[in-house]
């Protein structure tokens, strides 16, 4: 099983974009997921993350600007939505467990800002 991002693509700075992620099987509320991304020639980063009992962090370079989120229903989507969007967000982003559970990598889906 994989967990499988959606939603990226281009954007001009300044604008938003909404992730979403899906893996059947999984209930979202009982684990800590994450976002993450990673850029070209950079290591993979985690940008945001929401505890079972719904607590989320941010690194500083996106807070105030990304919120995490899970699907009130179901519990199988996990949402992230982008705001003010600037160049340096370019990358592909994924979703997984906080920590990172290697077997869960998906394909990510790739969000590219441009100036």
């Amino acid at each position: 099983v994989q967990l499988q991002a959606s939603g990226g693509g281009l954007v001009q700075a300044g604008g938003s974009l909404r992730l979403s992620c899906a893996a059947s099987g999984i209930i979202f509320r009982l684990y800590t997921m994450g976002w993450y991304r990673q850029a070209p020639g950079k290591q993979r980063e985690l940008v945001a993350q929401v505890t079972s009992t719904g607590r989320t962090n941010y690194p500083d370079s996106v807070r105030g600007r990304f919120t995490i989120s899970r699907d009130n229903a179901e519990n199988t989507v996990l949402y992230l939505q982008m705001n003010s969007l600037r160049p340096e967000d370019t990358a592909v982003y994924y979703c997984n467990f906080v920590p990172p559970d290697s077997t869960y990598w998906g394909q990510g889906t790739q969000v590219t800002v441009s100036s």
